[in-house]
């Protein structure tokens, strides 16, 4: 095996976000640009040297090129195996669990997630830890401060493996396994819930739709729901990935499945809806007329979690992204266990999951997981309401409303405002933060202004602190606004504005989500003088 080094120059920008580096395929296609990110994760992490590593993606194009050079890279650093997907393909959990039940020393996976996917779309990689995880922020910023000094990398010189076939090859002294990507997941998933349940619910006539938006998730829907679970063909739709997923935006929200929401609240309806997203680790829940906001159903499997057998002896703890609603924390207080807080990024759950401070925790951006793995996962919450379902023998929109009459219900929507000019952005956020000692007691469109603040959050486990996480206004009345500038996109700016409206136990639980949250939208534009920075009222994606 010959291996070249090849000198390069740093690019700037190459700064991992919350999900690794995101960019535009065609800048990942720049001679250099992959090989230097990947270098520079070798070269921040004490290189490759008899180490092993899971390598694989969501599918989208430039997927099965990319791997190929990585393994190349690979081979050239030292390391002894690599465990890929067939075809490349593993989806975002799977990874994280094949990295965890081998014991690997991390891997590399290529995804922008619920980005649209082409040659003039986006494209990511993302370096999980051994813990399964995504990078921590201190990893991350080595990654960074190496592609800044990066001089040359090294890449092995062999032709492309056939990842076609499950099997073991080599290549001098590296050993490449290509397993099948759904097995292992699907036997993890076995472990977890009660399968005999579920399928005696499809076999009873139970009926679903699952839209896997021609992404990662076709496989393992088609397998587990379909083949292991016995529902009916057909069930899952949208099956087959596509390198451009069929030219869709696999982000399951009501905006871009909104084929599938617009069937569940038709008079053909069948009892569950639900789907996910470029990478599988998002989904979204909807029930015959009944949308499942991600921060209700956060809440409603905490509070049912005992009726699926890994769980049933209770959770240690629950944990939410700090923009997610607070119904999962009255669960929590209701189960007599610890609720935490948390930046956005699932990287910030996993010391808690690590510590066992936590066994099930969300994000309002339809991200639900628990300590099985160290991602979110898609298909997870799927099944674990499909457990639910099958114990309880109600309906998701019967499920809700008692979960409501039980604990309140937390009016809850995200405004997205995408493309804005990231001058105008930062204005906004920064006039805002310079206010946030004057908010409290002031009054805006009606509404009282309670507290007001930055998030900062200290990790209970190992005192890191992270700041600037977020803009919170709390009103009275139980009203919140937050601000935040997202780091998902690739071109231009994304403010995002959550507004939130809790709504007793014993209060008006049949109000239209928006006309609940109008006096808060109203307050939250005024107190940001959104108008004034933006220029538009209206989020490009309401959800």
């Amino acid at each position: 095996m010959t291996v070249s080094t090849v000198a390069t120059q740093p690019f700037e920008d190459q700064e991992p976000g919350t999900s690794g580096l995101r960019k535009k395929t065609r800048a990942f296609m720049q001679p250099n640009y992959l090989e230097n990110f990947v270098q520079a994760i070798f070269n921040a992490t004490g290189g490759g040297a008899g180490k092993t590593f899971v390598i694989g993606g969501d599918g989208r194009y430039f997927n099965a090129e990319a791997i190929q050079k990585i393994i190349k890279i690979a081979a050239a650093n030292g390391a002894a195996r690599v465990i890929v997907g067939k075809d490349g393909i593993l989806s975002t959990p799977a990874a994280s669990h094949l990295i965890r039940k081998n014991k690997t020393d991390g891997g590399f996976i290529l995804s922008a997630s619920h980005n649209p996917g082409g040659i003039d779309e986006d494209f990511g990689v993302k370096f999980n830890a051994s813990n399964g995880g995504p990078a921590p922020e201190g990893l991350t910023s080595r990654m960074f401060d190496a592609t800044k000094v990066i001089e040359s990398y090294a890449i092995a010189e062999f032709e492309d493996v056939d990842l076609g076939h499950v099997g073991t090859a080599g290549r001098g002294d590296l050993v490449i396994e290509t397993v099948d990507p759904v097995k292992d997941y699907l036997a993890l998933m076995e472990q977890l819930f009660d399968f005999d349940a579920i399928h005696a619910l499809f076999a009873g006539g139970f009926t679903m739709c699952f839209d896997a938006m021609h992404a990662v998730t076709g496989p393992y829907a088609h397998a587990i729901l379909e083949g292991r679970l016995g529902a009916p063909k057909g069930t899952v739709i949208n099956g087959v990935p596509r390198v451009d997923f069929g030219r869709g935006h696999p982000d399951p929200n009501p905006i871009w499945a909104k084929p599938l929401v617009d069937l569940m609240m038709s008079d053909s309806a069948p009892d569950l809806g639900a789907a996910s997203d470029g990478d599988g680790d998002r989904n979204m829940i909807v029930g015959r007329g009944a949308y499942v906001t991600p921060s209700d159903s956060l809440a409603v499997l905490a509070a049912n979690a005992h009726l699926a057998p890994a769980y049933s002896g209770g959770l240690t703890g629950i944990a939410r992204s700090m923009p997610t609603s607070g119904a999962s924390d009255r669960v929590a207080d209701r189960l007599g266990i610890g609720a935490y807080e948390t930046p956005t990024g699932w990287k910030f759950f996993g010391n808690l999951l690590d510590a066992g401070k936590v066994t099930i925790c969300g994000e309002e951006s339809a991200g639900t997981g628990s300590s099985h793995v160290r991602e979110k996962d898609g298909l997870w919450a799927v099944l674990l309401w499909l457990n639910i379902l099958a114990k309880r023998d109600s309906s998701v929109a019967e499920i809700l409303k008692e979960h409501w009459r039980a604990y309140g219900r937390d009016y809850y929507s995200r405004h997205d405002f995408e493309a804005v000019e990231p001058d105008r952005a930062s204005a906004l956020v920064d006039e805002l933060t310079r206010s946030l000692a004057d908010l409290p007691g002031r009054e805006f469109a009606g509404l009282r202004v309670r507290a007001a603040d930055q998030f900062s959050y200290r990790d209970p486990v190992d005192g890191s602190v992270s700041s600037n996480q977020g803009i919170r206004i709390f009103f009275e009345g139980g009203g919140r606004a937050v601000f935040r500038l997202s780091g998902t996109g690739t071109q231009g700016a994304t403010l995002r504005v959550y507004l939130e409206q809790f709504e007793p136990a014993d209060g008006d639980h049949e109000q239209d989500t928006q006309e609940a949250l109008k006096a808060i939208r109203n307050a939250a534009h005024e107190v940001c003088s959104l108008e004034a920075h933006l220029g538009r009222t209206e989020p490009d994606v309401r959800t």
